[in-house]
């Protein structure tokens, strides 16, 4: 099967941003290498020039589980001012990314430069979402999926600094092989900010994850209000996540398509114990009152009478997530 092309990989990255839950703005033309974007989310936005090749294996007379990148056709990584460079390779049998320190990284690149990581922080990426490998003289390689790429993105100096100071190198480690148990030793340690910071964005954005890819695989990567594909899927928290008694079991979710996801976090629809879809009627005539029910109709329709579930009982909506969510919102369906 022939590598993807430059023209493909940079297609990988601009997916890659928006299953990471942020958007993007072309400011270069499309497909030219190096790539320059302004990625955003909500109120954060930051403009990024991108270069990326295919992870190859090492070569000759290099170690049989090394990978690299070779950065050919540039003479040296450029930056510039309230930027950020990416340097990124693409592992396409993994479907992993491997990112490098644009710090240790400048300068003039001479011939057929290589930058490489071991195969065993793509397989752990693969795994767990994230791995680091420690490459010397603070150096500090980072693998991952494509849907980390935005917190890397928004943490890419501070992560990549955490090489420099061993205890940090072995934290987030720790963190990539188990982020639901490292929050005790993440918060007892006096990490300098903002790489404590990073660290905490880390964790956080591989529990998102991997609440997301449970709950959506648990349901067939279908919304389950509306039985919708097409790439649109949020796993959402029944019970929401900020509450004191929210979890993220993947009973405590729901595949929901980003029209759904928003009715159901402003109580518009809802469901029951027996999982049974609601409309909030009192909401339905308020809207209709005020002329604004426009839709409304497709919108009634398109619901399914009772949810679409996963196969797994143990991964359906739990009854007391279900009559806790209700309550929160008022609902008494």
């Amino acid at each position: 099967m022939p590598r993807p092309t430059k023209a493909q990989l940079l297609n990988i990255v601009e997916d890659a941003v928006r299953e990471s839950q942020w958007n993007l703005l072309h400011l270069s033309p499309r497909g030219e290498h190096p790539a320059r974007y302004q990625v955003y989310r909500g109120g954060k936005s930051v403009t990024v020039r991108v270069y990326i090749w295919n992870l190859t294996p090492g070569g000759r007379n290099r170690p049989e589980d090394e990978w690299r990148i070779q950065a050919t056709k540039v003479d040296r990584f450029e930056q510039e001012p309230n930027e950020k460079t990416l340097i990124l390779g693409w592992q396409e049998k993994r479907e992993v990314f491997a990112g490098f320190d644009f710090a240790h990284h400048q300068g003039a690149l001479g011939y057929s430069p290589s930058i490489q990581l071991r195969q065993a922080a793509l397989d752990q990426a693969l795994v767990d979402g994230f791995a680091i490998h420690g490459k010397g003289s603070g150096e500090l390689a980072i693998a991952f999926r494509p849907e980390f790429l935005g917190t890397y993105v928004a943490n890419l100096e501070s992560l990549h600094a955490c090489g420099q100071v061993p205890r940090e190198v072995e934290m987030l480690d720790e963190i990539g092989r188990n982020a639901e148990n490292a929050e005790g030793d993440l918060m007892a340690q006096q990490f300098a900010e903002p790489r404590r910071y990073a660290m905490l964005s880390v964790r956080r954005s591989l529990r998102e994850i991997s609440f997301r890819r449970r709950v959506l695989t648990a349901y067939g990567q279908r919304c389950a209000m509306c039985d919708i594909q097409l790439r649109l899927l949020d796993g959402a928290h029944i019970l929401p996540a900020a509450h004191p008694d929210s979890t993220d079991e993947t009973c405590n979710g729901i595949a929901l398509c980003a029209l759904h996801h928003r009715a159901f976090d402003r109580a518009f629809v809802a469901f029951d114990r027996k999982f049974r879809v609601h409309v909030n009627e009192a909401m339905a005539t308020e809207l209709e009152a005020t002329d604004r029910a426009g839709g409304l109709a497709d919108f009634r329709n398109a619901l399914l009478p009772v949810l679409g579930l996963p196969p797994d009982r143990r991964d359906r909506p739990a009854p007391h997530f279900v009559e806790a969510a209700n309550s929160l919102r008022g609902w008494r369906p």
